[in-house]
């Protein structure tokens, strides 16, 4: 994988370009994807944004998401675009099984494959050019870099401004969480002298869910929440069935797994939902504990040190169960 400043200067020549991320994208995700979407539309190059699945329908504000191509249920449109795509961005993922059904596609077609991504461990051999930067707050804060290391910051316009805030906001937890570097500040101060209203894209993310959703955070934190002091560990576990009960739709679990962690001595929350095909995990810590790390060994999964998923297809009962044994074997790191 090349260095991504060997691209700027192919930037002017206007090409096919598809940008992606991962599945049920998260603001993140869709933030950094229209944002790059807006930038590169100014310089004239044929944009289209493809998600691999569905989107929470709270990210439905910004700007373009109309425009957005949801492969599962576009999948012959989709093929066709990419299959003409000259360029093709990755963003907020470092390997193409992170889009569900597209990646045997994405790593098919012939084009230019470029990342720009912050998690751990990326598969460089399938990317022609790109940055992988572990230390960068979110793929959106990394986004806003690639348009002014190349000289075009002037183009950040406020439909960029207000997709690459909504990322940053949301993977820095408000600005709360460690990777928010003195760089954060200095990218905000500027989407602000744009034009930048940071009240209207905090209340977009944040108060826009229904009152099913509340009352589901509340079921969920009276009856489906164990703490285990001993370990300074939390675990969360939801079953089908109280999805459908409570109609929970994609994106109305996002920031359930943090609230544990305002519990005095937690290091460690687990959360756990039970999908049709498998079970997906979420876990936060605070502190030393590595949760790229624990989910890698246990759950098949990876992210951030501080932030990462995973995946079982045992039951909901079984995994459960797993998860307490694994931070038994941890139970040093947790101290």
């Amino acid at each position: 994988m090349k260095e991504i400043h060997e691209i700027y200067h192919q930037l002017k020549e206007p090409k096919k370009v598809v940008i992606t991320m991962h599945q049920k994208p998260d603001a993140d995700a869709m933030g950094s994807s229209l944002g790059l979407y807006h930038f590169l539309k100014q310089l004239g190059h044929q944009v289209t944004v493809i998600s691999p699945t569905n989107w929470a329908r709270w990210l439905d504000w910004m700007e373009g998401t109309k425009e957005v191509l949801d492969y599962e249920l576009q999948k012959k449109e989709s093929d066709a675009v990419l299959e003409r795509t000259e360029w093709l961005f990755c963003l907020d993922h470092n390997h193409f099984s992170r889009t569900k059904n597209m990646a045997a596609k994405l790593a098919e077609i012939k084009c230019v494959k470029i990342l720009i991504d912050h998690h751990q461990e990326p598969d460089t051999p399938s990317f022609d050019y790109g940055i992988s930067n572990t230390g960068k707050s979110s793929t959106c804060e990394m986004v806003y870099d690639f348009i002014k290391e190349s000289g075009h910051q002037d183009k950040i316009n406020l439909f960029v401004a207000e997709c690459l805030y909504a990322g940053v906001v949301a993977d820095t937890g408000s600005f709360r969480f460690s990777s928010t570097h003195a760089s954060v500040h200095a990218v905000v101060a500027y989407l602000k002298e744009v034009g930048l209203e940071h009240t209207k894209v905090h209340e977009a993310l944040y108060d826009n869910f229904l009152e099913n959703r509340l009352r589901f955070l509340g079921h969920v934190l009276s009856n489906r929440l164990e703490v285990n002091y001993l370990l300074n560990t939390a675990l969360m576990w939801i079953s089908k069935q109280e999805i459908l009960k409570y109609e929970i739709k994609t994106g109305d679990t996002e920031g359930l797994v943090n609230y544990p962690l305002s519990i005095q001595g937690i290091k460690l929350v687990g959360l756990v939902i039970d999908r049709d095909e498998e079970r997906k995990w979420s876990f936060r810590s605070k502190g030393k504990f590595d949760c790229n790390t624990f989910a890698r060994k246990y759950f098949s999964g990876g992210g951030h040190f501080n932030a990462a998923g995973g995946r079982d297809t045992e039951s909901l009962q079984d995994t459960v169960k797993k998860f307490k044994l694994a931070i038994e074997e941890n139970s040093s790191l947790l101290q």
